[in-house]
């Protein structure tokens, strides 16, 4: 009974230690603070991961993170959002990024990711398809990009500007630059680059 027990605890630290940014000495602790806790609280664990899996999906038009009966996620469905303005991100995390901060009121187009060659991360894993789609529907009349200001981010962006250079469709890019409360010492030349790039009228 003993060993079943240590093996049932030895699968969930093994279960945990696959999680990303999740160490042997994290996954460990973890498990043993399931063990410990009441048993309504670990099960309550267990039915939010089973409810994610089963009732969280894609929405058909962004592809962001949807649980509505609908196909389409509560932004595509939002009227007063502006269908004609489209925000590409990498993920639904930078999707909400940019909802927290509650500026933009046009609508999204998620990637479910980034060129990531290394990682096996190609154009074919990406939704590039499904914006190129969306865009030669005609509503779109503009598309900004919005991935993340690194070198994947980048290429990403350049690959999705490519896909799109026949649809007459105005591609933007976020600003970048300098942030407020930043210091000019500390700023790396690529910050100063986009921040005298995307400068605007005092």
């Amino acid at each position: 009974m003993a060993a079943s027990r240590l093996d049932a605890l030895d699968r969930l630290i093994e279960a945990f230690g696959r999680l990303p940014g999740v160490g042997a000495k994290s996954a460990e602790r973890l498990a043993h603070h399931i063990l410990k806790s009441p048993p309504q609280e670990a099960l309550a664990l267990a039915e939010a991961l089973r409810d994610v899996k089963e009732r969280v999906r894609h929405c058909q038009i962004c592809y962001h993170l949807t649980e509505s009966a609908e196909d389409t996620c509560t932004i595509c469905s939002d009227a007063s959002r502006d269908a004609g303005l489209v925000c590409v991100v990498e993920q639904s995390r930078d999707l909400l990024a940019l909802e927290r901060a509650g500026s933009y009121r046009g609508v999204y187009h998620v990637l479910l990711g980034r060129l990531a060659p290394l990682q096996g991360t190609g154009p074919d894993q990406l939704t590039v398809d499904g914006l190129v789609e969306r865009v030669r529907q005609g509503s779109v009349r503009e598309v900004i990009m919005a991935t993340n200001p690194n070198l994947e981010g980048d290429g990403t962006a350049l690959l999705v500007a490519n896909r799109l250079s026949d649809t007459g469709v105005p591609i933007t890019r976020l600003a970048r630059g300098l942030a407020s409360g930043s210091v000019l010492e500390f700023a790396n030349k690529e910050m100063l680059a986009d921040a005298f790039a995307g400068r605007q009228r005092f």
